[in-house]
């Protein structure tokens, strides 16, 4: 291979390496723009009194059905530890 073909390949190949780069780009900016509009719409929404309070009451709703799975957790190894036990004691 001559030095011509070298730098011909290597200039091709930084082409490609660019252009790849590019799409990568603008792959990361239009991610970040949708990101920063969805930022924006969602404080816009939290300024509405209304909405504010309907996100809130989804969180707590939330919070809620979590502790009560918690506790039903705990209720079931509370049981399970009651159960086992009766049958250690009554051997």
């Amino acid at each position: 291979m001559s030095v011509k073909e070298f730098f011909k390949n290597a200039f091709e190949d930084m082409k490609e390496s660019t252009k790849a780069q590019h799409e990568v780009d603008k792959a990361n900016f239009a991610a970040a723009k949708a990101q920063s509009k969805a930022q924006w719409e969602e404080a816009k929404a939290m300024g509405d009194p209304a909405r504010r309070k309907e996100v809130f009451q989804a969180q707590r709703d939330k919070q809620i059905a979590e502790a009560n799975a918690r506790k039903a957790e705990a209720q079931a190894r509370i049981d399970a530890v009651k159960g086992k036990n009766k049958y250690e004691i009554s051997d």
